[in-house]
């Protein structure tokens, strides 16, 4: 190389004088041009072709495009959450994975799951922990956990759903009249004592009721409302009007009265052997009253669910909507008042059926039904402080069922799900805890 190089160096001076004019018609890299430019070259310039790895105008990365119309960024997102899919427009060539497989597996990042799912679940799950507030200490799932404990779980959710309760599981869970003495705790125009403020007022009814401020939550020990964390001193977090509750039977059956559920009828009887049952209640001038009521089987079945329309002149003071599940659009479907609705629990229920419940007495008592033969959860599931503290259904149905109910909020509660929630407890114990001693009557009978 080099001495060629010398021999370069050492030609005359016209030899080097036209070799550098011959090197302008060497051939060089064509520039890029615009179509305006190849339009006149093609007419008068030159017209060699380009090298064969020659890259002609600007490079692009492969982006993805929407396959239905869009017009601008936030546009084409809401289409993709409606339904478009982005469509991938990539030469085959510069791509190391096939367009086919590239494209399947982005229609799968974008059909399932939503990319909100995650953001969702979590403002369901503080919904639902900012509701129960200081009685939720976590909140869990059937999935979470080992694989040995999600198991166990599920085993032991089919044994309880597989077991078909009868009276003889049941015969000792009946309460003796001693406890059902235990657990036993006006018209418009009276004055009364508000159930929620504790203030003296006149029953009006609903248009024209005065209103307080109250706290809807239970007030705990360090002397704070479960519904909205403020103490006793300050002002309550909601507006309603003036309620009233009673519990004397007395004054109860003054208003409607008790009846006793009635005798067998024979081995054609239509009533059932075991039956879970809850009612759901609003305020009313004539007091607390029932305003739907819903029973299961001892399968967990629905067998009745009706609302009840308040009997003549009483009328609706607040819905209780939070707590009742009931508001002014399904109670408006109401039909029958509650001694017809009675007459329907007489076909399910005689004198030998075996009622399941928490909190039993306050349904009987709404119903105004006399019956000795019940099983109480509030009973089997006893407050670590005794009588005459009770635990609630929720923390009950959370701690051994693994269950999350009433967590509708704002919107209530469900009597179906509640009666279910009680059987199952009912169910657990049979299977998980030793059976208690039978009373007397039952034990003279073994």
């Amino acid at each position: 190389m080099f001495p060629i190089l010398g021999l370069f160096h050492s030609l005359p001076s016209c030899i080097c004088t036209f070799y550098a004019a011959s090197s302008s018609f060497l051939p060089v890299k064509r520039p890029n041009s615009s179509p305006a430019s190849n339009e006149g070259s093609s007419n008068g310039g030159s017209s060699e072709p380009p090298r064969k790895f020659q890259r002609v105008g600007k490079s692009q990365r492969p982006v993805a495009v929407p396959s239905g119309p869009a017009t601008s960024a936030r546009t084409r997102f809401i289409r993709v959450h409606e339904g478009w899919v982005p469509l991938l427009r990539v030469s085959p060539a510069m791509s190391q994975v096939a367009i086919p497989v590239r494209q399947t597996m982005l229609k799968v990042l974008y059909t399932r799951p939503k990319p909100t799912l995650a953001a969702e679940h979590a403002l369901k799950q503080e919904e639902e922990l900012t509701y129960r507030n200081t009685e939720a200490r976590f909140i869990s799932h059937p999935s979470v956990g080992t694989e040995s404990e999600v198991q166990a779980r599920e085993e032991a959710r089919k044994k309880i759903a597989a077991l078909c309760l009868t009276t003889v599981h049941l015969e000792p869970y009946v309460l003796s009249m001693d406890q059902m003495k235990q657990w036993e705790p006006h018209e418009e125009g009276s004055p009364m004592a508000c159930d929620r403020c504790n203030q003296r007022f006149i029953v009006k009814r609903r248009e024209n009721a005065d209103h307080c401020r109250f706290h809807w939550g239970r007030r705990e020990k360090r002397r704070v409302y479960t519904c909205c964390s403020r103490t006793t001193d300050e002002e309550g977090c909601e507006t309603g009007p003036h309620v009233f509750y009673e519990s004397d039977p007395d004054i109860l059956h003054s208003r409607h009265g008790f009846t006793s559920s009635r005798p067998k009828n024979g081995d054609e009887d239509s009533a059932l052997d075991i039956v879970a049952l809850d009612c759901e209640m609003i305020y009313s001038t004539g007091g607390m009253r029932v305003a739907r009521v819903s029973v299961v089987d001892g399968t967990g079945n629905e067998v009745l669910d009706k609302f009840i329309r308040m009997d003549d002149g009483v009328e609706v003071i607040d819905f209780n909507t939070r707590f009742s599940g009931i508001n002014e659009e399904n109670y408006s479907t109401a039909v029958h008042p509650l001694e017809s609705v009675r007459e329907s629990l007489d076909s399910l229920i005689n004198s030998e059926t075996i009622i399941i419940g928490h909190a039993l007495e306050n349904d009987l008592k709404t119903l105004r039904m006399i019956h000795h033969r019940c099983v109480d959860t509030v009973v089997l599931f006893p407050h670590q402080q005794g009588h005459p503290y009770r635990r609630a259904l929720r923390a009950l149905a959370k701690e051994f069922l693994g269950q999350t109910i009433q967590a509708a909020g704002a919107a209530g509660h469900s009597s179906i799900e509640d009666s279910v929630a009680t059987l199952d407890l009912v169910r657990w114990h049979v299977i998980n805890k030793p059976r208690p001693k039978p009373p007397a009557r039952y034990v003279a009978l073994a």
